[in-house]
């Protein structure tokens, strides 16, 4: 007996849309099926034209229909959404913005949508990652937390959050743009991490010239006109200081957790400090400090503090936070950044270990007991 439509239907709803993260059938991509004896055919509609990821969509659908029992032929045909189509898988998906319009900045609403990470029944962990000064590795920080995070099978997000310097692209190793469907963007991934970044409006040689007012704007539009589906943790690569950006995010992100990145030498962790300082100012809790080129190993296995010690830890007991990690200074968290294939995806070696623990201590030991909403109050 030929397999039924009905059946065929079934199969597909566990496949995704690898963008999207949902089922082709609930998104309505799924538009005709036809069986002829042995034979499957389904039409998809996909959201874009020139969608980087048909192949994938391709291969989950002839696996999910070659399980059923008398099929021998899957072909899949595509086809493409209409502009009023995606505007209804937009409102499906990311609401309306004039419905979830707020008026009040300080908790983290904007003119137009809410902004989700700010809302009381947000699961979302939010983490800052600061510093006081340029310098400290702190977007490779970034980067590598955001991918052990990851591979402790927890879905990790990264806003690329300096304007000026973003480099969270280029390290993560994202090859492609945001895709957009309907005015909604929808990130690209890497290593299981998804990430928005100036970097992928702006080209690496030019310099972004903008003052406060179109800096809170283009951090506003990444956490509200991106689909970032909730995701467990939310990364913020924040700039060096604690100027408008920081101030902005702090207004956006009440419930954050700051995590203030220094180096070993006095000198920069009493710069890192005002970072620290900054939060407490706006309210928001910084949870530990991680202190990286904490020492270089020597081909002969002598351990040299080239920056000095004791500034991570002298931070983290200023402040009564844990120090979360010291990360070792080598050539390849250099090199992985540079070319995009980041250290922490290989936990089996010193520096990628190092970062595996920084990830087990944040998704465990510093998980919070409870969430609460504050509103920023700059005093």
């Amino acid at each position: 007996m030929p397999v039924s439509q009905a059946e065929v239907v079934e199969a597909l709803r566990p496949v995704q849309d690898p963008e999207l993260r949902r089922s082709i059938v609930e998104l309505g991509m799924v538009r005709e099926i036809t069986v002829t004896g042995a034979s499957v055919g389904v039409q998809v509609a996909l959201t874009i034209p020139g969608c980087p990821l048909k192949a994938e969509i391709t291969g989950a659908v002839e696996r999910a229909v070659a399980t059923l029992g008398g099929v021998d032929h899957v072909a899949v045909e595509f086809i493409f959404m209409t502009d009023a189509e995606r505007e209804a898988l937009r409102r499906h998906l990311h609401g309306d913005p004039a419905a979830s319009a707020g008026t009040n900045p300080t908790v983290g609403h904007s003119e137009g949508r809410a902004v989700p990470f700010a809302e009381a029944n947000s699961s979302t962990r939010v983490l800052l990652l600061a510093s006081g000064k340029g310098g400290v590795g702190k977007s490779s920080v970034t980067t590598n937390l955001a991918v052990a995070l990851a591979a402790r099978d927890r879905d990790v997000a990264v806003v690329d959050a300096d304007v000026w310097g973003f480099s969270i692209p280029r390290m993560l190793g994202v090859n492609q743009s945001p895709t957009v469907i309907d005015d909604m963007l929808i990130p690209p991934e890497a290593h299981g991490v998804r990430c928005i970044s100036m970097g992928f409006f702006a080209d690496e040689d030019q310099p972004v010239i903008w003052r406060g007012p179109m800096l809170h704007k283009a951090l506003e539009q990444f956490l509200t006109d991106v689909y970032w589906d909730e995701p467990d943790f939310l990364l913020v690569d924040l700039p060096p200081g604690t100027g408008d950006i920081s101030i902005s995010l702090a207004g956006f992100l009440p419930t954050s957790e700051m995590f203030v990145v220094t180096t070993p030498q006095p000198a920069a962790q009493k710069v890192a400090q005002r970072a620290a300082l900054m939060a407490e100012k706006v309210h928001l809790g910084v949870c530990g400090v991680i202190e990286n080129m904490s020492w270089f190993t020597g081909d002969d296995g002598t351990r040299y503090d080239l920056f000095g010690s004791g500034g991570g830890v002298e931070l983290a007991e200023r402040f009564g936070v844990p120090l979360v990690g010291q990360i070792p200074l080598v050539p390849e968290l250099r090199d992985g950044s540079d070319t995009g294939r980041p250290v922490a995806v290989d936990p089996s070696t010193e520096i990628g270990g190092v970062f595996a623990e920084m990830a087990r201590v944040v998704d465990e030991d510093l998980r919070p007991t409870k969430r609460r909403h504050r509103e920023l109050k700059i005093v």
